[in-house]
């Protein structure tokens, strides 16, 4: 019998995992996921699920939702991709990951069709999560779009609702070049007469989901357009707190959650929206569940690397965002924070517009440019040459890790040291501190 580290090797290295290797792991069209959804006979319909998609705030929408769900007494299944330090954070119940041994037996009892099927590691990882979620018995599971939406191997479900956060230019390869194109892909997970939430509504791709939901009978809601998070406080325990309104009358008074970064303004509106969607097809959820949800999403979900603060004296934050609109509300974020001299260690992978990213990203920090330890990973000193383009100096160095080192020794109490760029900076980061 193998081992747990020795049956991850197997899936990494037999089964092409985009996060690792990019467009050789993207299949694009849903065959091999049907002929394993079929092997299974099916497991997501012994369920009721929700399905999120979007370019930024989906993995944040998925836990507010789990963490409510979970308050309200629902036995909540959730798959997120990619996972940050253990691949056991893709598949949970009740914020408790999969065990070692669940995902052992799932790779040798069904050895057969992963070699007669040859999946892509993604396509195995989801018919894993429907699989567990079923053994699990789970009253109801959300289920995150790895990328684009259409062609994405989660998109065989049918949900009691589809979420979509917003739409960004991020797989631009294979999502398309435009916002058009990209909401016309995600918005592939609207369905016959399932009721759709969009997060954010957009001048260039509202009309694309108005038309879509309009084929599809299906009733439309724009959460910007219910409800409003104009801004949020801080309580002394480091929650955000916000007054969300409708129609211009306080509806969540004081609403606290613990997700921090400004961004969650418009995560926590497309979230409440898809809660009050869920109440009125009968789902009893009570104003309490849906408070003490909110607040304590990290604790019930285990959700990392959002605007996280890993030190103090310096404030070490680090935070997953790593495209160009998920990269301008971090800049946002950080004018917002004080601190004397901004640290910033940075790394990207090749598939991203960088010169947007880079853009963006202020004049002022001194920068540590390194790598996460993948193939799709720029190396330092290319980012380091592209960065001069746009005024940003620093030096390179090999891992995250020994750039946060030398952060360390650096800065002053009153500093803040920023780790972002790229998902795989910061799981590379948190794997050290564990």
């Amino acid at each position: 019998m193998k081992s747990y580290q020795e049956t991850l090797n197997y899936l990494f290295s037999q089964l092409p995992m985009y996060q690792r290797v990019g467009q050789a792991a993207y299949k694009a069209d849903l065959h091999t996921t049907l002929e394993l959804d079929k092997y299974f006979n099916h497991p997501h319909k012994n369920y009721k699920t929700i399905h999120v998609a979007g370019t930024n705030g989906k993995g944040s929408v998925s836990h507010c939702l789990a963490s409510v769900l979970q308050q309200a007494g629902y036995k909540t299944g959730l798959y997120t991709s990619p996972h940050l330090v253990d691949f056991r954070e893709r598949i949970k119940v009740n914020g408790e990951m999969i065990s070692e041994q669940a995902v052992i037996d799932f790779v040798e009892n069904h050895q057969d069709i992963i070699n007669t099927l040859e999946p892509s590691f993604f396509e195995m990882t989801v018919a894993m999560a429907f699989e567990y979620f079923k053994n699990e018995k789970v009253d109801i599971a959300i289920i995150e779009v790895g990328m684009g939406g259409r062609l994405d191997s989660t998109n065989i479900i049918s949900p009691e609702l589809s979420v979509i956060t917003n739409i960004g230019l991020d797989h631009t390869t294979f999502l398309g070049d435009t916002l058009p194109k990209v909401a016309a892909e995600k918005g592939g997970i609207i369905k016959e007469n399932i009721p759709v939430i969009i997060g954010q509504t957009q001048e260039e791709t509202s009309p694309i989901f108005i038309e879509l939901a309009k084929s599809k009978s299906t009733p439309i809601t724009f959460a910007d357009q219910k409800l409003e998070a104009p801004y949020s406080t801080f309580s002394i325990d480091e929650k955000q707190i916000f007054q969300i309104s409708e129609n211009g009358q306080i509806k969540y008074p004081n609403l606290k959650l613990d997700l921090l970064g400004n961004y969650q303004r418009k995560n926590i509106v497309t979230a409440l929206c898809t809660i009050e969607s869920l109440q009125q097809k009968g789902f009893p959820i009570s104003i309490d569940d849906i408070y003490k949800g909110l607040q304590n999403v990290v604790s019930n979900t285990g959700l990392l690397g959002r605007w996280q603060t890993i030190g103090y004296n310096p404030r070490i934050v680090c935070d997953t965002g790593h495209n160009a609109e998920g990269i301008k509300l971090i800049v946002e974020q950080i004018k917002n924070t004080a601190y004397k001299t901004l640290h910033f260690i940075i790394g990207m992978v090749d598939d991203k517009d960088h010169a947007k990213v880079l853009s963006q990203l202020p004049k002022d920090a001194i920068y540590y440019f390194t790598k996460a330890a993948i193939p799709r990973s720029i190396a330092s000193e290319k980012l380091q040459i592209m960065a001069k383009d746009h005024q940003l100096e620093g030096d390179c160095y090999p891992t995250p890790h020994e750039a946060l080192e030398k952060a360390k020794k650096i800065a002053d109490a009153n500093d803040l040291i920023f780790i972002g760029g790229s998902t795989f900076i910061v799981a590379d980061t948190l794997e050290n501190i564990q």
